[in-house]
């Protein structure tokens, strides 16, 4: 697949991103829902979404006609406060007028194996999505698709192991199924993460930067994380 050109929009705060990522997804929701009836939404885990599920929880929507699926999950027991599913329940799920059956998580329990074969039926139906949501973290890496990992191309959902930060093993949509969406938004705050949005912007080869989709890229950053001497 051809990459797609990113469009950056510096913003001056994480919550001034978190605002702004908010009114793009409920406005992908509303086109695909005229559309074809569905909005097919993959959510990202971390700090940075987290405020963006705070704000939707508190817009009105077609909430019926929506499907969550997560880019990635952590091998933990059900309810582990540490799984992505557990923060985007608290978050935003819990609030919303949804039955299970519109939430199509990682059965991660399972095992990294188990669960990853589990979940590449469950996309089957799914692709392409409408949205996905992505986060970068220090190193480049999105999902959990970590640098110097090699995984089959051709699977739409990984197993991980050894993941460089706690829990080892995890479960990652591929980047062939992150890519496979009319949509990609992609949500960035932090001082932390400039090293790596600059060696995103010079063309090193990051897991972030593998990622496109079939119409758009929209890369959402905030001041601290884009740095000050860099033009766009």
């Amino acid at each position: 697949m051809k990459q797609k050109t990113t469009q950056w929009q510096v913003l001056e705060t994480a919550e001034a991103v978190a605002i702004a990522a908010c009114h793009e997804i409920m406005q992908s929701a509303t086109q695909a829902i005229k559309k074809h009836g569905q909005f097919r939404i993959v959510l990202a885990g971390g700090s940075t979404p987290e405020r963006v599920y705070r704000l939707m929880a508190q817009e009105g929507g077609d909430w019926n006609k929506w499907l969550f699926y997560l880019g990635d999950e952590r091998c933990l027991p059900v309810a582990d406060p540490e799984r992505n599913s557990e923060m985007i329940r608290k978050n935003l799920l819990d609030h919303l007028p949804l039955s299970e059956q519109q939430i199509r998580f990682i059965p991660a329990e399972k095992g990294a194996e188990k669960a990853a074969q589990a979940y590449r039926k469950t996309i089957e139906t799914a692709l392409p999505f409408d949205l996905v949501i992505l986060g970068m973290g220090e190193d480049g890496h999105t999902a959990s698709l970590f640098p110097q990992h090699q995984h089959h191309h051709d699977e739409p959902a990984h197993a991980v192991h050894h993941a460089p930060k706690p829990p080892e093993d995890r479960v990652s949509l591929s980047q062939k199924s992150l890519s496979n969406t009319q949509h990609l938004l992609i949500l960035v705050t932090g001082e932390n993460k400039q090293q790596a949005v600059a060696q995103w912007q010079q063309g090193d080869t990051l897991p972030i930067a593998t990622i496109s989709s079939l119409t758009s890229i929209k890369t959402l950053l905030d001041k601290a994380a884009f740095g000050k001497e860099r033009p766009l």
